[in-house]
């Protein structure tokens, strides 16, 4: 359902039960937003969880996040200075809303005011030259005082000079663990520099480390964040292209830096470059392309915090098995399942909810999905239940 993003706001045991169900097993995002307005609120979605995991065939109780470990995490995120904003509450960014896997809460360290202007996102390589680094941190500093906030992932490099560049005008770091967490660490001041103009986002747990499958995820949000992003220095293999893909596929706008033919560095950037992305030399390249988007109102699809529930659907038995034979490993889209089984979109829906909470699918952009794979190579369900477990 899409609505105005205006207008939300939790109550405290509102809030509660949305972090009760996000910090659940197997609830992502997507599923999130799914549980939530099935069942009209996470309250009702919370107490319908073990049920459907076990419909799904999950191989032993579904782990539900309780209200104690939620109510321990909002008091010591408090006691850090950091907020969790809701998706559709006025606090959480713009931009932010309208990606399909937004996350339903957002860790806020510093000031949220720092959303209310243009976002430009700036990445390139940890690596960089000294030339990328200079380059990265004036096109920031400029896109600054033209009226933009810059965004970026607080690595090495690239990413920390446009930090530095833009402290004085507005700028954004997205974590890839807890905000108790830095990474790296050396970045601790550079941290509290961006949350004293500025603000520090990430959508995981204090407490979790940032491991290297975490900095893919957190790239979403970089782009996510922004009207456009700005690719400064990349490797073929990058995470910087990453976050580009991920602006392609969120309906961005890409740009990136040329650079020598001799340097690695730049082999992604005039790749990205030669595939149909924006030139930058200057910072008047992005404002040219972007400024006539910022007039365009921002619309996204936000789940109700507390709506009626949508009515009982119970896929029998054959119903459910006429779904699951329709996954396979390769992603398929969501309305070919619904198309070639017969089925009502609510069964559809159900069944996924069922197979994901079980751990036993998983979600791509763009609608699609696949059976989980087990790390031999053949989807879970093809496993036996030995096998599945892993042992």
């Amino acid at each position: 359902m899409h609505r105005s993003i205006e207008g939300v706001h939790l109550s405290d045991d509102q809030r509660l039960d949305w972090l009760r169900l996000i910090r659940s097993d197997n609830v992502g995002p997507c599923t999130f937003r799914s549980l939530v307005n099935h069942y009209g609120g996470a309250h009702r979605a919370l107490a319908a969880l073990p049920d459907l995991a076990r419909r799904g065939g999950a191989s032993g109780p579904a782990r539900v996040c309780s209200r104690q470990e939620a109510e321990r995490e909002l008091t010591a995120a408090r006691s850090l200075g950091v907020a969790l904003v809701a998706l559709g509450e006025s606090d959480y960014p713009r931009r932010l809303m309208m990606i399909d896997d937004a996350p339903p809460l957002l860790a806020v360290r510093g000031s949220p005011a720092v959303f209310g202007l243009p976002i430009v996102a700036i990445v390139g390589a940890r690596n960089a030259s000294a030339a990328g680094i200079r380059f990265a941190e004036r096109l920031a500093r400029d896109l600054g005082a033209a009226g933009f906030a810059v965004a970026s992932g607080l690595a090495r490099g690239v990413d920390a000079a446009a930090h530095r560049g833009s402290l004085a005008s507005g700028t954004i770091a997205v974590l890839a663990g807890g905000q108790d967490h830095i990474y790296p660490p050396e970045h601790a001041d550079l941290a509290d520099a961006v949350a004293a103009e500025g603000a520090l986002i990430s959508e995981m747990p204090l407490g979790w480390e940032p491991r290297a499958r975490d900095f893919p995820r957190r790239n979403r949000l970089i782009s996510g964040l922004a009207v456009g992003i700005v690719v400064v220095e990349a490797a073929r293999r990058s995470g910087s292209l990453i976050t580009a893909r991920f602006a392609l596929e969120q309906g961005r706008e890409v740009f990136a830096v040329p650079g020598s033919p001799l340097d690695p560095r730049a082999e992604g950037t005039n790749d990205l470059l030669k595939q149909g992305a924006t030139l930058v030399t200057e910072a008047a390249d992005v404002i040219t392309v972007v400024r006539p988007i910022l007039g365009e109102p921002v619309e996204a699809a936000v789940a109700e915090p507390d709506a009626p529930p949508l009515p009982a659907v119970e896929p029998g038995g054959g119903e459910r098995a006429r779904i699951v034979e329709l996954l396979g490993p390769t992603p398929v889209p969501i309305d070919d399942l619904i198309r070639l089984s017969g089925s009502s979109p609510a069964a559809v829906h159900v069944v996924l909810l069922e197979l994901e909470l079980a751990g036993r699918l998983e979600r791509h952009g763009g609608a699609l999905v696949s059976l989980a794979v087990h790390p031999a190579g053949r989807p879970l369900l093809s496993l036996s239940p030995t096998e599945a477990l892993g042992s």
